[in-house]
């Protein structure tokens, strides 16, 4: 797969709007996520790992959120149980489109179903492993607590759910710290001040996000029983839950 270099920021946009995952979006969005978010390839890898852990026979996964499939075959490559069945879902028509051709160009025993709708629509049920890689913090503050409790309820005993999300800090001095080291990240991975400032700028209005204390809360009132944070660069990580 070529991978075409983000350049969407590079020149001044007089009106920025907010943020949408269209299809200029989805064209460079591999080399966007490495160049943005601090330990994406790790996590992605590791997930892969935890379905080799925790996928059951007989069973669902469902990547909710999915983009362009990555968690999805990194999920596919280790998952070694019988009968299971993998459903993405991207509420963006775009990269729906796009991560069906990355799927196909795959081969693999496990069925993969790809999905354009949004995820707080989405029927589950008889679920091994659930994946929300940094998805939960573009949905609306009312609707994390529901989706969370629909996963819980249909992930199956010992099943596992994998949450990546920018995260903020109580701690102001520690949040403006991780904040600023997060801009170091992208400026030495290319950025430019105006491409950082104008893609903060989209975004504000559409990401917010949560402390991983108010993580642990909500997934704490949906059921789970074990919860803690797996992996962490920066302001960017990921909480594994366990039914």
């Amino acid at each position: 797969m070529d991978i075409k270099k983000d350049q969407l920021f590079i020149t001044p946009i007089e009106k920025l709007g907010d943020w949408i995952f269209d299809e200029k979006v989805a064209e460079v969005f591999p080399d966007m996520v490495q160049r943005s978010v601090p330990g994406y390839s790790n996590i992605i890898s590791m997930i892969g790992m935890l379905a080799e852990r925790f996928v059951q026979s007989n069973s669902m996964i469902y990547d909710l959120g999915c983009s362009l499939g990555a968690a999805t075959l990194s999920i596919r490559r280790n998952v070694h149980q019988e009968n299971c069945h993998i459903i993405a879902v991207d509420n963006s028509q775009p990269m729906v489109e796009r991560c069906k051709r990355h799927i196909e160009s795959y081969k693999s025993s496990t069925p993969v179903d790809v999905i354009c709708d949004d995820i707080c629509h989405i029927n589950m049920q008889n679920a091994s492993m659930v994946v929300l890689n940094f998805t939960l913090q573009f949905l609306t503050p009312e609707n994390r607590q529901r989706v969370l409790n629909n996963i819980y309820n249909a992930l199956k005993p010992n099943g596992i759910l994998v949450l990546s999300e920018k995260f903020s800090f109580s701690d102001t001095c520690i949040d403006e710290l991780l904040f600023n080291m997060h801009h170091d990240f992208k400026r030495a991975n290319g950025y430019s001040e105006l491409e950082i400032s104008q893609k903060r700028n989209m975004l504000e209005n559409v990401m917010l996000t949560d402390t991983i204390e108010t993580h642990k809360q909500r997934l704490s009132e949906a059921g789970f029983k074990h919860i803690d944070t797996w992996f962490q660069c920066f302001n960017f990580g990921s909480i594994i839950a366990i039914k």
